[in-house]
């Protein structure tokens, strides 16, 4: 009997919508037991050989790069009772610092597009070391901003040379993953954000304690010292992160040829051209991506606030000074451990809009239950700031992979991937307003209704684009566009 392919397999899970059409495509196109194809002892090998050389390295590549990018949050803090902090020392106003985190984005959603076009052009090896030593020495700079002016400039640059990293991350594994290996493995990177920000409050914790050491305040020492592994740290990426499965030494010739061929179908090529004026008209046109973009804003809102004002929030629960630092750990550490156990569900299920779907309503649930909760109720709207970090966080891989595993060219997964992430950035935006200081003795009501609204909205719009994929590929199977003539049609992922 003939062994059933991956494409065969994308058909069978297509096929749940109409038990007619499931039993006429599983004898058609499956083979007669329909149970999900097994990966060979070589391709677990490989996978795990991949795994080792990539993930770890990605995982501490954003790792770093998220450190640099939210330290500003615990920086406004750090140190505010006795007036050594961000805004104490360079005479800004609270509307001044959103206005400094607003930059930032806004360079976010200028450059992220481009940035994964350098990725292909130039080989992910160099792009992003180059890009990871500039945003080093960027943030080791924002140690010496001395006023408004200088802390929003500085902002700017930074985020010109971060814009790229998690767009070119998620793009960079599709050059080595199929589309049911990806989730989880973004989940991987995008949770080390989450342990950047329990780590990033310990290490403020215990940065504050050098205040006024060498005559500067605890904050500049922040920003010198978590910028300086990003600038090691590149010199250890341009050597050892690899390129494509083509190229690389570590496999033998057997291995990139199974590596080459087990992603004939649903992969991004290191051999492929660059994107082409057609595969961006394509890609542009296509109406069901922007689905994909308004869900990717509405999470992009939660995702942000949580980033930047975690310390506050804790700080508004009635926890001050060092001790809220500290106390933005647990949250962080929560979201990691549930980030990880769903993205892993959601491929292996290949369910990715539901599980974002859930996740999403989990996490509105937790910002809805801190709005309507007395602000004074600090342990409760403690354990509701947990159950949001878990839900807003955890949604995300699996929206990532799901996007890249329904894209079918090169050229249009680095596309697509950008302009969602970098829609994304005016959603982070409004994420930088909505946290009002003015409200804080309030429990910070716009900012939690803000984010339990538009987690409804990503659940919601994960059901609906689940609900369209299941119909588009019934209508393929029962019109017989699968595999027809001997051509491969892609059925959608879930």
């Amino acid at each position: 009997m003939e062994k059933p392919t991956s494409v065969d397999m994308e058909t069978k899970l297509a096929l749940s919508e109409d038990d007619n059409v499931v039993e006429k495509g599983q004898r058609a196109v499956d083979g007669l037991d329909g149970k999900p194809v097994e990966r060979t002892a070589a391709e677990k090998a490989l996978v795990w050989k991949q795994d080792l050389r990539i993930v770890p390295l990605c995982a501490a590549i954003y790792l770093l790069c998220y450190l640099d990018r939210s330290n500003i949050g615990n920086a406004k803090t750090l140190n505010s009772s006795t007036h050594n902090d961000l805004l104490s020392t360079t005479h800004m106003t609270n509307y001044q610092y959103i206005i400094a985190l607003m930059v930032f984005l806004v360079a976010y959603a200028i450059f992220e597009v481009p940035s994964n076009y350098f990725l292909k052009k130039l080989s992910p090896s160099k792009w992003i070391s180059f890009l990871m030593f500039s945003w080093g020495v960027v943030t080791i700079g924002l140690g010496g901003a001395q006023n408004f002016a200088s802390v929003t400039a500085i902002r700017f640059i930074l985020g010109m040379f971060e814009a790229g990293l998690f767009p070119g991350l998620v793009y960079y594994l599709t050059f080595w993953y199929k589309t049911d290996e990806r989730s989880i493995r973004v989940a991987f990177i995008l949770a080390s954000a989450t342990l950047a920000g329990a780590f990033g409050g310990a290490i403020a914790y215990g940065v504050g304690h050098m205040n006024l050491t060498h005559g500067l305040p605890a904050w500049r020492w922040l920003f010198i010292l978590e910028g300086i592994p990003s600038c090691i740290s590149s010199i250890f990426v341009f050597f050892f992160l690899p390129d494509y499965p083509e190229t690389v030494k570590w496999l033998d010739h057997a291995e990139k040829e199974l590596a080459v061929n087990r992603l004939e179908f649903e992969a991004s090529h290191g051999h492929d051209e660059s994107l082409t004026w057609e595969q961006a008209k394509e890609t542009l046109m296509d109406w069901r991506l922007y689905a994909h973009y308004a869900v990717y804003f509405g999470i992009s809102v939660p995702f942000s606030s949580l980033s930047l004002f975690t310390p506050s929030i804790t700080a508004g629960l009635g926890y001050h000074d060092l001790l809220a630092q500290l106390m933005t750990v647990p949250p962080y550490a929560v979201a990691y451990v549930v980030t990880l156990a769903a993205s892993y569900s959601a491929d292996h299920f290949n369910a990715r809009g539901l599980h974002s779907a859930v996740m999403a309503t989990v996490g509105a649930a937790g910002f809805l239950a801190s709005a309507v909760l007395p602000p004074k109720a600090y342990h409760s709207r403690y354990g509701c700031l947990i159950v949001a970090a878990s839900g807003a966080f955890s949604c995300i891989p699996p929206l990532l992979g799901w996007l890249s595993s329904n894209l079918h060219t090169t050229g249009a997964v680095g596309l697509a991937i950008a302009i969602n992430i970098s829609i994304g950035a005016p959603g982070q935006i409004a994420g930088v307003w909505i946290y009002k200081a003015n409200e804080a003795a309030k429990g910070y009501p716009t900012g939690h209704w803000t984010n339990a609204g538009l987690l409804f909205f990503v659940a919601v719009g994960c059901v609906g684009l689940r609900i369209y994929y299941g119909w588009k590929n019934v209508r393929m199977i029962k019109n017989g566009e699968v595999g027809r003539d001997g051509k491969v049609r892609r059925l959608f992922r879930y």
